[in-house]
């Protein structure tokens, strides 16, 4: 998908530029491409001796209309008296300056026949620092409005807080309070999950399976909004928890099977005469004796041993909702761990043994595997499905 948009974003800007190559700044000028207008008329001509009159009434005239329609655009918005108007009316205010900037740099401009062009600039940068206060004052009362909100309980309010604070960085770096509110804010909107574990299965439960269930990486599933705590924290009042509730807890006996199995192979073992239909040594035809390859049967008996022993962890995840006290999502998670070893040792010729008993030739039966190492093997196998059912649950909020 990345490199779809990439590819969608490559031809845009190629089609772009193969318009602005095409197209004439009259033209541009006549379908009301006032920006694309000047930009093209000032690429062409940026450091020209001989000046086309053409290109010089392009740029006077796209550069009156645009700065024209901004200005009557900014007006009209700012009549309306609605706040949420003056961050548009600063991109338009911004946008009448960097124009004349980029006008600026030409002058004193004349055409071919000495006729001097007539730029009429705005005195523009009082009414964009005007409408730059006006815009982050917007963010910022806005912002301080949802906080309120988020004061009386609403965490999702303190979120959006957050970010509409953000948004006066767009005009400045530090603006009145904003730092303060926006921890105040993060502080609000932030969801504190503590995680714990219940034993439900009747068994005692091995030392160390609870801290290796729980060992989980907090910063990894933390986020900017949720925090995840294992051991509560007496200062922390949380708003979820997610019980881990161990369901069964199973360890099979150690197996042990051997079989006994017989593996034969046909190999070259020198040579010997040809003989003919008389029993006789053949001859070729240059009266030599005709040898051929001989052939042997070699076997041998493989004794394989094969050790095996599991275990299992079944649970649930129950996800609780402490403010309203409901249960909001269970899950089932299960891990299961598998010991096995091959071993085998051989009777008879060993240009007899395929390739897979070769590689079990030498290998020997070890010691299994105690319960609790097998039940500890199962919980670090269980715990990323832990791990993704946390962070990826949409329950908490």
């Amino acid at each position: 998908m990345k490199r779809r948009v990439h590819i969608y974003t490559a031809f845009a800007a190629a089609f772009v530029l193969m318009v602005s190559g095409c197209a004439s700044p009259e033209k541009l000028v006549d379908t009301g491409n006032y920006d694309q207008a000047i930009e093209i008329a000032v690429r062409r001509l940026a450091g020209k001796k001989k000046i086309k009159d053409k290109y010089v009434d392009a740029l006077e005239e796209a550069f009156a209309k645009a700065n024209s329609r901004d200005l009557a655009a900014a007006d009209r918005l700012k009549r309306s008296g609605r706040s949420d108007d003056w961050p548009r009316i600063y991109r338009l205010y911004r946008d009448i300056r960097q124009r004349q900037e980029k006008v600026a740099g030409l002058l004193p401009l004349a055409d071919e026949y000495g006729i001097r062009a007539d730029f009429r600039f705005v005195k523009i940068e009082e009414l964009e620092r005007e409408a730059k206060e006006e815009a982050a004052l917007h963010h910022y009362d806005y912002g301080l409005e949802l906080l309120q909100a988020a004061r009386n309980g609403d965490r999702l309010a303190a979120r959006e807080a957050y970010d509409e604070l953000d948004k006066t960085r767009r005009y400045y770096q530090r603006f009145r309070e904003v730092d303060a509110f926006q921890q105040e804010a993060l502080a609000l909107g932030t969801t504190y999950v503590l995680v714990d574990l219940e034993n439900q299965s009747r068994q005692v439960l091995p030392q160390g399976l609870d801290r290796a269930l729980l060992g989980l990486r907090e910063n990894d599933l933390n986020s900017k909004w949720r925090v995840f705590h294992t051991s509560a924290d007496n200062r922390v009042n949380y708003d979820y928890k997610v019980v881990l509730e161990l369901v069964d807890l199973a360890v099979s006996p150690g197996r042990v099977k051997e079989r006994e199995f017989q593996e034969v192979r046909e190999i070259e073992d020198g040579w010997q005469y040809v003989l003919d239909e008389r029993g006789n040594v053949a001859k070729d035809t240059l009266g030599n004796d005709i040898k051929e390859p001989r052939y042997v049967k070699i076997g041998a008996t493989v004794l394989e041993h094969y050790q095996a022993k599991e275990a299992s962890i079944l649970g649930r995840m129950s996800f609780y909702d402490l403010a309203r006290d409901r249960v909001l999502d269970v899950r089932e998670v299960r891990a299961d761990a598998l010991f096995e070893n091959y071993a085998a040792t051989f009777r008879g010729d060993e240009r007899a043994l395929s390739k897979e008993s070769k590689r079990l030739i030498g290998n020997r039966p070890v010691p299994f595997p105690t319960d609790i190492d097998m039940l500890l093997q199962a919980a670090d196998r269980l715990k990323p499905e832990i791990s993704r059912n946390l962070s990826r649950t949409n329950v908490i909020r």
